[in-house]
C-alpha cells in the first residue's frame, strides 16, 4: 500500500571558497551553510578528519542524530498512544563509519542509547516493548543499509 508522498527542499550553501576556490585539496574550506524555509540556518562542515571545522555540524553527526531523533518522535507518539508517560529522555547515539578506498566511507552501524524516565504508574514491560516498534517505523532507519541498534535504559520516577 502506498500512502502519502513527502518532499523536503533543503538548500547546502558552500562558503569555504578562500580566494583560491578548489585548486587544490588544502586551498578551500569545506565550511557551508544548511537553509530550509522559516528555519534556523545549521552551521555545517566536514569532520575535522577530512580538513572540516570541529565547531560545525558535518554530515556524519547529522546522519546520527536524525536516526535519534526520529526513533524519539516515534517512542514519544507510541508512548503516548500506550498509556506511557514518558518525564524525561535524551540519547547519546554512536555511529561508527569506515574509511574504504573504493566507497570513500560508510556507515556500519548507529547505536542508539535513550536514557528514559517514565512515570511510577506506567507499565515499564509496555515502555520497554515499544523501542522495537519505533525502530519499524522510523523514516530514516528505514532508509539506511546499515544495522541501528537501541540500547534503551528506562527508569520510573
Amino acid at each position: 500500500m502506498t500512502g502519502k508522498t513527502h518532499h523536503y527542499e533543503v538548500t547546502v550553501e558552500w562558503i569555504g571558497n578562500q580566494g583560491q576556490g578548489t585548486a587544490d585539496y588544502v586551498s578551500y574550506g569545506r565550511d557551508h551553510e544548511i537553509t530550509a524555509s522559516g528555519k534556523p540556518p545549521i552551521p555545517g562542515s566536514a569532520d575535522p578528519a577530512f580538513r572540516g571545522s570541529a565547531t560545525r555540524w558535518n554530515p556524519e553527526d547529522l546522519l546520527v542524530a536524525s536516526l535519534s531523533a526520529c526513533h524519539k518522535l516515534w517512542y514519544l507518539h507510541l508512548c503516548a498512544t500506550a498509556g506511557v508517560v514518558v518525564m524525561a529522555y535524551d540519547d547519546t547515539a554512536i555511529g561508527t563509519m569506515v574509511e574504504d578506498s573504493d566507497k570513500g566511507g560508510y556507515f556500519t552501524e548507529v547505536t542508539l542509547r535513550p536514557k528514559i524516565t517514565i512515570t511510577a504508574q506506567s507499565d515499564l514491560e509496555i515502555a520497554q516493548s515499544l523501542h522495537h516498534q519505533a525502530h519499524h517505523k522510523c523514516f530514516i532507519a528505514n532508509s539506511v543499509t546499515f544495522p541501528v541498534l537501541c540500547l534503551p535504559e528506562i527508569v520510573q520516577a
